[in-house]
């Protein structure tokens, strides 16, 4: 009973914990602004079947891949005796499914078994290649402090999820043999059944019940750790890498959106427009163009920053950062999250100095349509990054869970161009000539004169 009451406690406090920081991270999410969407649901779910739960992007790179699918997999299908833990842990039950499942309990407790030792080792080979090989994806810049320690950490904590594993198994399958009224026997599962007895075989029953519930408090205290360290890790993936793939745009890379404001003012000026459609009268307030912070990204955006792994596999395949440029698509997502991250963390104090200057006396609520505490992504994305860019798609077509790193770095450059008038002393002619002949390059005729 006491056992029950103790895990019951912990559960609660893990999971009302846990809960509230997943809402925090849903906040920041919706800061972005919402945005219509073509809905082809067949074509969606069709993503998020082949790329997040089939991981087929994964094995551009297959080496990585295999190691990564061992604990993918192990990770889905330990979830089928992480349920029967909470059932033995709430009603004060042993094996729980042992008796009803009979043959299908073996073969999936072996399962689970084989898996996670594709997952061990997979997990020495991830922590290998990022401390001992040092492969460069990972030794990037913006990785260094937090980011570096997150990786480490998360494998480190996946191996202890093994040990608790293969300790409760282990011992379990000796007092099956040692105490067979009270030990629910598993069958001949694929490596408890040897390996327990070789480990610890000969023990005392009491040391062996003691190894068993060791393991069995180790594996669900780490679940529950984890499930409060998600809310601050990359690994957050885990959960949102699903829906980023479902509502990722469609349409094919390189197509951009158009700005209706300036389409139909471009239109406009051609004499493109509809019958009576005027221009945007001279004293009108030029609205804001592009993107200049997270309220001005779409919300897509904000998952997409979320939802990245990391991995670096954008950056490295990204021609700037090849040669030498400071652009890191990677560091344009985790720097939207910490954005994000930052202007929730204000939020939450309700403090009204982050209300806008020119509404503090109208309003004393501080919300997302009012926070202004004078910053914005460019203080964190350089403008020197941003014109890096040649938009090639490679970033986009690399990234194993359909991020679109370009898109926030187009919002990115439209606000510092059109709403700024800024940009690169190398393009202004550029936009000077489009603007006034219609061509890139300045020409003395009309764009249309070799017709005549």
């Amino acid at each position: 009973m006491i056992q029950q009451i103790l895990f019951a406690l912990v559960a609660i406090v893990a999971f009302s914990w846990g809960g509230r920081q997943f809402l925090k991270i849903r906040r920041n999410i919706m800061l972005g602004k919402d945005t219509p969407m073509v809905n082809n649901s067949g074509a969606r779910w069709k993503n998020v079947l082949l790329i997040a739960f089939g991981q087929k992007k994964m094995f551009k790179r297959w080496i990585p891949a295999i190691f990564h699918l061992f604990i993918y997999v192990a990770f889905l299908f330990t979830q089928i005796e992480l349920i029967e833990i909470f059932i033995d842990g709430i009603f004060g039950v042993h094996r729980f499914f042992a008796p009803i499942l009979g043959g299908i309990y073996t073969f999936l407790i072996s399962s689970i078994e084989l898996l996670s030792l594709g997952a061990f080792i997979g997990t020495l080979v991830f922590l290998a290649r990022r401390n001992l090989l040092k492969v460069p994806r990972f030794h990037k810049p913006e990785m260094n402090g937090w980011p570096k320690l997150d990786g480490n950490l998360i494998l480190y904590g996946e191996l202890l999820l093994l040990l608790g594993i293969f300790c409760m198994n282990g011992a379990d399958a000796v007092l099956q043999q040692v105490d067979p009224q009270h030990y629910t026997s598993t069958g001949a599962t694929a490596l408890s059944s040897w390996m327990g007895p070789a480990i610890f075989g000969g023990m005392e029953q009491g040391t062996l019940v003691g190894i068993e519930r060791f393991g069995w408090w180790l594996h669900i205290i780490v679940v529950f750790a984890f499930l409060n360290y998600l809310p601050h890790s990359k690994h957050l993936h885990i959960f949102l890498a699903f829906p980023n793939v479902y509502f990722a745009k469609l349409q094919p890379k390189g197509q951009m959106d158009n700005m209706p404001e300036i389409m139909n003012e471009v239109k406009s000026m051609m004499g493109l427009g509809p019958e009576g459609a005027e221009e945007m009268p001279m004293d009108e307030e030029i609205p804001e163009f592009g993107a200049k912070d997270v309220m001005d990204l779409e919300w897509r955006d904000v998952l997409a920053a979320y939802s990245c792994t990391e991995c670096g596999r954008c950056t490295s395949v990204c021609p700037a950062n090849i040669t030498g440029k400071k652009l890191s698509p990677r560091k344009i997502m985790m720097d939207t999250r910490d954005r994000a991250e930052e202007i929730g963390k204000k939020l939450d104090t309700g403090s009204v100095e982050f209300i806008k200057e020119a509404l503090r006396a109208s309003e004393k609520t501080l919300t997302k349509t009012n926070f202004d505490d004078g910053k914005s992504l460019f203080d964190s994305i350089s403008k020197e990054e941003l014109h890096a860019c040649t938009t090639c798609n490679a970033c986009v077509e690399a990234c194993p869970i359909m991020i679109n790193p370009l898109d926030i770095i187009l919002k990115l450059r439209r606000y510092e161009i059109l709403t700024e008038s800024a940009g690169p002393s190398d393009w202004v002619p550029m936009f000077t000539s489009i603007e006034n002949g219609g061509a890139v390059w300045q020409v003395p005729d009309d764009r249309d004169a070799w017709a005549n």
